[in-house]
C-alpha cells in the first residue's frame, strides 16, 4: 500500500478514534517511514496518533521543519512537551529555533528545568558553528574509574546518550583528558584504570569552529562522533557523525546551487514560493547581462570584418561555447577540489602549468575538428582562423576556469560562486574578441 492510501486509511481511522487500528498499520513501518506517513495527515489528526506512538521522539525527529512547526501548533503543551523532553538535545534545540516567540514562550515552562537550560544554552551558539550543531547528550568517565565502575556508569548515562561508542574522560572541572571506545572497556581487564586505557589528547573541534570545518574533520578522522570543547578545553557536547553527514550534504547542495548561479534554497524546492525562486535566481542573471555587454561591444567594434566575411557568424557560437564549456569543466573540478581540500592556495601555479598543457590538447584536438568545417564552408584562409581562434579560446576558457575559484577563495568568498554562467560570460566576452581580432588581422591581409 503506497504512503497516500495508507495515511488516507489511517487518517479515518483517528477520525473514528479506531487508534489501536491505526496503531497497527504503522507497527510494522520504520520510525523514518512512519513520519513519511503522518506527514500526509492532517496535522490535527497526526499529533493524536503520534502521542500515542512508543517511538513518538524519534519519529518526531524524521519530519521535516515545517511538518514539525503544524504539529508543534496542533499539539496541546503538556503533550508537546512530553513529545520534545523525549528527542535528542541537538534535534529538541533544532526544532525551538523553529517555533515563533508565543510558542517558545508556551513551551518552555513545560519542559524540566534541565531541558530548559540546555535549550538556552545550545540555542544561544551563532548559526554554522559546531556549538550550533552539537548535541550535550553524551557518556563522560572519570580518570580514575576502573573499567567494572566505568561500564556500569555507561549503563546509567546510555538510555540518555546519543552514542555510548565512545565515552570521554573529563576531570574535575570537565576538560577533555581523553576517550575510550566501548570496545576497549569490552577487551580490558576489569581493573583498569580509565587514565591507563584512553586515548589521551583526542581529536576535537571548539565551540565557535566553522561546521563545515567540524564535518570535515569527522569525515577526515572516521569518528562516530567528535567531541567539541569551549574556550577553556572543557567538554560541552559532540557532533554525531549523522548530523556531520547533513551539514556536508547541504554544503554540496548550497554549491551546487551555487555553480548554477542560484543562492541557496532554503527547505524543499517544491515548497519555495514563486517570490523565493525569483530572489534566489534574478541577482546573477542581472548582473551578467551587463556583463554580456563586452560580448556586444566586441562585435560592434569588429562588424565592418564581419560585414565582410559573413562566414565568421556562422562559427561565432560554436567557439564561444566551446571556451565557456572547456572553463565550466575546470571551474567544476577546483570548486570541488577546494571544497574538500584535495587541494590549497599554494596549489595554484602548479595545477596552472597542468592546466595549460591540458588546455593546449584539448584545444588542438578541437581545433583541428573545426578547421575541417572551416574549410568546407570557406577557405585554408577561414581553416587557418578558426584553427588558432580555438586554441586560444580553450585555453583562456581553461585557465580562467581554473584560476577563478582560487581567486574568489584568497578574497574571502565562496569558491563556488565561480558558477557556469559567471564562467560563461567571461568566456564568451573573450572569446568573442579573439574571434574577430585574429580574423581581422588575417583576413584583412587576404
Amino acid at each position: 500500500m503506497k504512503n497516500q492510501e495508507l495515511a488516507l486509511v489511517i487518517g479515518n481511522a483517528i477520525e473514528q478514534e479506531q487508534f489501536d487500528t491505526a496503531l497497527e498499520q504503522l507497527t510494522p513501518l520504520r520510525p523514518i517511514d512512519i513520519a513519511d506517513i503522518l506527514a500526509e495527515i492532517a496535522p490535527s489528526l497526526a499529533w493524536r496518533l503520534l502521542d500515542r506512538l512508543p517511538n513518538r521522539a524519534t519519529v518526531f525527529s524524521y519530519l521535516d521543519a515545517d511538518v514539525q512547526e503544524l504539529l508543534a501548533r496542533a499539539f496541546p503543551r503538556a503533550n508537546l512537551a512530553r513529545v520534545v523532553g523525549e528527542m535528542p538535545s541537538d534535534e529538541r534545540t533544532d526544532l525551538y529555533k523553529h517555533l515563533d516567540q508565543a510558542q517558545k514562550d508556551a513551551l518552555l515552562p513545560a519542559l524540566a528545568q534541565a531541558k530548559r537550560e540546555d535549550i538556552r544554552k545550545l540555542a544561544a551558539y551563532q548559526e554554522g558553528t559546531a556549538g550550533a550543531l552539537m548535541s550535550s547528550d553524551y557518556a563522560t568517565l572519570e580518570p580514575n574509574m576502573n573499567v567494572s565502575t566505568a561500564l556500569a556508569t555507561l549503563r546509567v548515562e546510555a538510555p540518555d546518550a546519543e552514542t555510548i561508542y565512545h565515552a570521554y574522560v573529563i576531570d574535575s572541572e570537565r576538560k577533555l583528558l581523553g576517550v575510550v571506545s566501548l570496545r576497549a572497556l569490552i577487551l580490558a581487564a576489569p581493573h583498569t584504570l580509565m587514565h591507563n586505557l584512553m586515548i589521551s589528547a583526542p581529536v576535537h573541534c571548539k565551540v565557535d569552529d566553522n561546521q563545515e570545518d567540524v564535518a570535515k574533520t569527522v569525515a577526515r578522522y572516521d569518528l562516530i562522533a567528535l567531541p567539541i570543547t569551549d574556550e577553556h578545553g572543557a567538554l560541552v557536547g559532540i557532533v554525531t557523525h549523522d548530523d556531520a553527514m547533513d551539514v556536508a550534504s547541504d554544503e554540496a547542495t548550497d554549491d551546487f546551487h551555487k555553480s548554477g548561479g542560484v543562492t541557496s534554497i532554503v527547505g524543499k524546492l517544491k515548497d519555495a514560493s514563486i517570490g523565493v525562486l525569483y530572489r534566489k535566481r534574478v541577482f546573477w542573471l542581472v548582473l551578467l547581462v551587463f556583463g554580456n555587454l563586452f560580448s556586444g561591444a566586441g562585435i560592434a567594434h569588429f562588424e565592418d570584418i564581419i560585414a565582410a566575411n559573413l562566414v565568421l557568424v556562422f562559427f561565432l557560437p560554436l567557439l564561444v561555447d566551446s571556451g565557456g564549456n572547456a572553463g565550466s569543466q575546470s571551474a567544476t573540478l577546483m570548486v570541488r577540489a577546494l571544497a574538500t581540500g584535495d587541494v590549497v592556495m599554494r596549489d595554484w601555479f602548479r595545477l596552472l602549468g597542468k592546466e595549460t598543457l591540458v588546455a593546449l590538447c584539448l584545444g588542438a584536438t578541437m581545433a583541428v575538428a573545426v578547421s575541417a568545417i572551416g574549410y568546407m564552408r570557406g577557405d585554408e584562409v577561414v581553416a587557418l582562423v578558426l584553427a588558432m581562434s580555438m586554441m586560444s579560446v580553450v585555453m583562456i576558457g581553461c585557465v580562467v576556469g581554473m584560476s577563478l575559484p582560487f581567486v574568489l577563495n584568497k578574497l574571502g568568498f565562496d569558491p563556488a560562486s565561480a558558477s557556469a554562467p559567471l564562467i560563461t560570460s567571461v568566456c564568451d566576452a573573450s572569446g568573442v574578441i579573439i574571434y574577430l581580432f585574429i580574423a581581422s588581422r588575417f583576413l584583412a591581409l587576404g
